[in-house]
């Protein structure tokens, strides 16, 4: 494989061959800097094996997955093998009477609910990409879930089996007294490369999808636990000139609800759509006026479900969209079509998470930041094809993980996480810097984060390209 041979050829070429190793937007977006090798590991014993290796070489040893990844942050500056998981995918062990099933860490979220749709069953609320690793999520405490359930990653995590750096498996079993299991269940990958993990499952089930257009106002002066909590999961997209946001919610129905068999893809776009998009953003790097187009046109599009009959591929009108678990949460590619930064449309994408009891607070301020830069004229525009994200996570003790509680900050996490998801597209023409780059630069080292945060404490901040 191509990447088993630069492997051979950073071997060949010794200590000065070391390359940057790019996330899923290719060159341009580096994760590491110093990358020796690469492996397309094809089992866990393979991967055992490399460890070992590069150990006795005292080379550093990264997992690489397949989606997602932080941007400039997968490696230390030091020499590093990466070891990507993607083609260590099996699943076994499954039992739906036990409600338990053994995933291999390079496991899809796709792969794995196809694979458990057959057999009646799935995996919770699992709010991810469909092309990420398991390993990799429960590695970084991903993803969101909602405020009534336990995050589907890392609370549906019953046991993991880790490569430590010598190259011995550690078995780990939950317990949530357990000092080891509170750190590996979150680890940023810093106790090794997740090999297996043991997950929880449910019988399949159906649940809709609802949308709801929102004033401004009624979130930022509103309730917003009652508006998040009731529900499987819920969230929302905000469109700042528009002074809108889209509230989306989901739950369970009955199976005989409807016969509709939505499918859901947020990433999905033609050639021509993408074409005309990139053309319109990329305009937008010059002059506010097609950023602020380009938030309309999304906000339009947006109102509409983003789902098609799965049988048919014809898109849904209306809502709300009925279909299985899987398909209605997360979805994946619609036939024919590719995800958007293979045509691309890149970006960055600043995450903050903060107290669920703070929310209004911290969303106040942030359109209070928008509406100074409108006064200098230079207006912030969603350039996101779905908005500004606002997602929630209920609260999970652990080390290191998003939503966990009991911090040195003394807040009061008790209600969950709310997380402020604001992507931006990277201009691909010029010194590829946004129009806005100057209030934006945060992005980049989280310089002037405090402008944001004020009195709001920052639990967890961080970048990814993508």
């Amino acid at each position: 494989m191509l990447l088993q041979s630069l492997a051979v050829l950073a071997g060949v070429l010794g200590a000065t061959s070391a390359f940057e190793y790019y996330t899923f937007d290719g060159p341009g977006s580096p994760s590491c800097h110093n990358v020796v090798e690469v492996y397309n590991a094809t089992s866990v014993d393979e991967i055992v094996s490399l460890v070992k290796d590069a150990s006795s070489r005292g080379l550093q040893v990264r997992a690489g997955g397949r989606g997602h990844m932080w941007y400039d942050t997968q490696c230390s500056d030091d020499k590093t093998v990466i070891i990507r998981t993607e083609f260590v995918n099996g699943i076994s062990d499954f039992d739906l009477e036990a409600g338990t099933v053994v995933v291999e860490g390079g496991v899809t979220f796709f792969q794995l609910a196809e694979y458990l749709h057959e057999r009646g069953a799935n995996i919770g609320t699992g709010l991810v990409n469909w092309n990420i690793t398991l390993g990799g999520s429960i590695a970084m405490g991903a993803h969101r879930t909602s405020l009534r359930e336990d995050a589907v990653v890392v609370g549906g995590a019953l046991a993991l089996d880790i490569i430590d750096g010598n190259g011995n498996i550690q078995h780990i079993e939950r317990d949530e007294s357990n000092d080891d299991w509170l750190a590996a269940s979150t680890s940023l990958g810093l106790l090794g490369i997740i090999a297996r993990i043991k997950m929880q499952i449910f019988p399949e089930t159906k649940v809709y999808a609802m949308q709801t257009t929102l004033q401004e106002k009624d979130v930022l002066d509103g309730d917003i636990y009652k508006l998040i909590s009731p529900y499987l999961t819920a969230n929302f997209w905000w469109w700042p000139t528009q002074r809108k946001f889209h509230w989306r919610t989901y739950d369970i129905v009955p199976t005989n609800t409807s016969t509709q068999l939505g499918f859901q893809s947020t990433f999905s776009v033609t050639a021509l759509e993408a074409g005309a998009a990139v053309v319109l953003l990329n305009s937008g790097k010059f002059s506010s006026i097609p950023n602020l187009a380009a938030e309309g046109i999304f906000f339009g599009l947006w109102e509409k479900p983003n789902f098609h009959d799965k049988i048919t591929d014809e898109p849904i009108e209306e809502w709300p969209v009925y279909g299985w678990n899987y398909d209605v949460l997360i979805g994946g590619l619609y036939p024919g079509q590719k995800p958007e930064w293979e045509y691309g449309l890149k970006g960055y994408t600043l995450e903050l998470a903060f107290p669920v009891t703070r929310a209004n607070e911290v969303l106040k301020r942030i359109r209070a930041l928008f509406d100074a830069e409108a006064a200098k004229l230079t207006p912030i525009a969603s350039t996101y094809r779905s908005g500004i994200n606002i997602k929630f996570g209920k609260p999970h003790f652990d080390f290191l993980g998003q939503v966990t509680t009991g911090t040195a900050d003394k807040q009061d996490w008790s209600k969950g996480a709310i997380m402020f998801d604001f992507p931006t597209f990277r201009p691909s023409v010029g010194d590829q810097k946004r129009y806005n780059e100057e209030f934006c630069k945060f992005y980049h080292a989280l310089k002037g984060i405090q402008l944001l945060i004020l009195s709001v404490p920052r639990y967890q901040a961080g970048q990814h390209a993508g």
